[in-house]
């Protein structure tokens, strides 16, 4: 035992010693333009290096540099820039006087995705066809064998195609290979713009063994977390995993066994297409549960019972003095063509909940065709097949819904109206307009319904009770029913409706319940909240009394007027008008009957044109 520990250290003497040697020997600044012309000779890119270069030899021997640039032909800035650079060598190479690098890091960089950094072609050079140089040729500079990169506390600005610039910043990437080129990547950074941060976390293994005719990646963990302005309170965060596949000479990806989460919503799927010139895109979804509310940062009212929805937000958006014109020029729709399946088994909209929604739909050159869209919610079910064209500045929809049993109450609440009244609404029609928002379909939309509402019950509404207090008040030879039950002024209610930018009209309603059958017509503006509709009621039992008067009562429609705001509506019954009209008919009547039996008076001329009068 005691043999081996002397021949340990021993050999850790010697091995201390040869490394001391050969810091001592050789000087790191010798490589110095070795680097810089490997780095040229393989990728074009010019490699500088300020400063002295000096070894690190714990707990990895390394070389340590000053300020470093990288620079790519003709560009006026650094594409990557760093106020110091370590490289982890290999030793034994060193033995020899060359350099072998297993790692490179860097600390403090900037990294320049902008056309000033991008390669320029010189004036004079000649244009050689993309389809003259091999692949293979193209990329053979890029075959590396560093095993290691690591970029730590950095900066990268990416300038898009439109000009504007996006900042990735604390950005830490740290990126390892094999000798079979299986890679793995772990990335880290903050991007902030127009008062809000986008964090993300990303790990992932890639295969470029065969690049650049072939890429695979496996995305096992990608967390992101997006908060500020016009965003959700909790903001959005989840996170992604997915296989992912590029093929080059089909110019072909694929997305497979797709997980994605994004606060308490699920999906999951496959996303296939081609970047061709007008890329191809198919989708095949499905969510468990997707809460489009807790997306939106839409949460129920609590001042109002929770009834109603209403945005709950961080804080308004940046002001924008000369904010740009909203069109479609940029819309996905007119970049792409594809199809998308999507399922979903539940669903929360607006404070609706939906079960066992089905989207099928294709996209053609900026014209998007729902197939088929439909669910179930509550005890009835929905269809809403139509088309979202793209193709102009404003999005335009048209949609054929088809309506059974939805319980209205949360309809309207969806649509921002006064859930005044409830039942379950069947209807039938075609409605077209421009924008997909809720004030976009209360101000310009136009389209006609068949519409049915069973057990319909308007709130505080009761006209049955209303008409039997209003005629007890004017007449004591009649009276209704002491309560009247909830039950009976349940109705169902039939019509046609009209839809013309914000304004609601029925030309003609027919409702019926036990107690009362009435018609009537009228019409809503959903944009100044008026609403304005005339009845006709005749209550048909409950009455008691002159058998006469209630005769008069169960055939004779009741005048009934609705008006006014949503939230303070007025009513006016016309009751006086049935009993005076029945007053009138009973006077005569008895007239009639006085002038028969007296027809030799001569009062019975006086009579008769009394009658004519009346």
């Amino acid at each position: 035992m005691r043999r081996f520990i002397t021949t340990l250290a021993i050999l850790l003497v010697v091995i201390v010693a040869g490394m001391t040697a050969l810091v001592l020997l050789v000087n790191p600044n010798d490589f110095r333009g070795y680097m810089a012309q490997q780095v040229e000779q393989r990728s074009g890119y010019r490699l500088a290096l300020s400063g002295n270069l000096r070894w690190h030899v714990w707990p990895q021997l390394s070389i340590l540099s000053g300020q470093m640039t990288l620079t790519a032909p003709g560009a006026k800035q650094p594409v990557v820039s760093a106020s110091n650079m370590r490289l982890d060598v290999s030793l034994l190479p060193l033995i020899s006087h060359q350099l072998a690098v297993k790692k490179v890091m860097l600390k403090g960089a900037i990294v320049n995705l902008t056309p000033d950094s991008a390669a320029q072609r010189p004036a004079n050079a000649p244009v050689v066809p993309d389809d003259s140089v091999p692949v293979d040729e193209v990329t053979k500079g890029w075959t590396f064998d560093i095993a290691e990169l690591r970029v730590a506390d950095s900066l990268l600005i990416w300038q898009q195609g439109n000009g504007e610039q996006l900042n990735l910043r604390d950005l830490n990437l740290q990126l390892s290979q094999d000798r079979k080129r299986q890679a793995h990547i772990e990335l880290s950074s903050r991007i902030s713009r127009d008062q809000r941060e986008l964090l993300l976390n990303l790990n992932s293994d890639v295969d470029v063994s065969r690049y650049p005719q072939h890429l695979s990646a496996t995305i096992n963990q990608l967390d992101y977390q997006l908060t500020g302005a016009d965003l959700p309170n909790e903001g959005l965060k989840g996170q992604m995993k997915m296989q992912a596949d590029w093929n080059a000479g089909a110019q072909a990806f694929n997305l497979k066994n797709l997980s994605l989460t994004a606060n308490d919503s699920q999906l999951s799927g496959s996303a296939s297409g081609r970047l061709s010139a007008r890329p191809q895109l198919k989708v095949d979804l499905h969510s468990p549960e997707l809460n489009m509310d807790s997306l939106l940062g839409l949460e129920p009212d609590s001042d109002n019972g929770g009834q109603t929805v209403q945005a709950q937000r961080q804080g308004r958006g940046p002001v924008i003095s000369q904010p740009a014109e909203h069109d479609n020029a940029d819309s996905p729709l007119n970049a792409m063509d594809g199809n998308i399946a999507l399922t979903i088994d539940k669903m929360r909209w607006r404070g609706m909940h939906f079960d066992q929604v089905r989207m099928n739909a294709s996209s053609q050159d900026g014209l998007l065709t729902l197939a088929t869209l439909n669910g179930k919610a509550g005890g009835g079910e929905f269809s809403l097949p139509g088309s979202i064209d793209v193709r102009t500045a404003e999005t335009k929809v048209n949609l054929q819904p088809e309506l059974k049993n939805i319980a209205v109450a949360p309809l309207l609440n969806a649509f921002d109206l006064p859930a005044s009244l409830s039942g379950e609404l069947s209807l039938s029609g075609a409605f077209s307009g421009y924008g997909l928002t809720v004030p976009s379909f209360r101000q310009r939309w136009k389209g006609t319904a068949a519409v049915s509402l069973d057990n319909a019950q308007l709130a505080g509404l009761n006209f049955p009770r209303m008409i039997q207090r209003a005629v007890e008040r004017n007449s004591n030879r009649v009276r209704g029913p002491a309560e009247t039950a909830s039950s009976s002024n349940l109705q169902q209610i039939k019509g046609e409706a009209t839809l013309d930018n914000g304004v609601l009209t029925f030309p003609g309603l027919n409702g019926h319940s036990p107690m009362m059958d009435y018609s009537g017509k009228g019409q809503v503006n959903l944009v100044s909240q008026q609403a304005d509709l005339t009845f006709g009621i005749k209550v048909t039992n409950g009455w008691s009394g002159d058998d006469e008067l209630v005769r008069r009562l169960q055939q004779t429609p009741v005048p009934l007027r609705i008006y006014g705001p949503w939230l303070g509506l007025n009513y006016s019954l016309q009751v006086d008008q049935v009993l005076r009209q029945q007053l009138q008919d009973e006077a005569k009547k008895r007239l009639q009957q006085w002038s028969d039996r007296n027809q030799d008076s001569d009062k019975h001329n006086s009579v008769q044109k009394l009658l004519k009068d009346m």
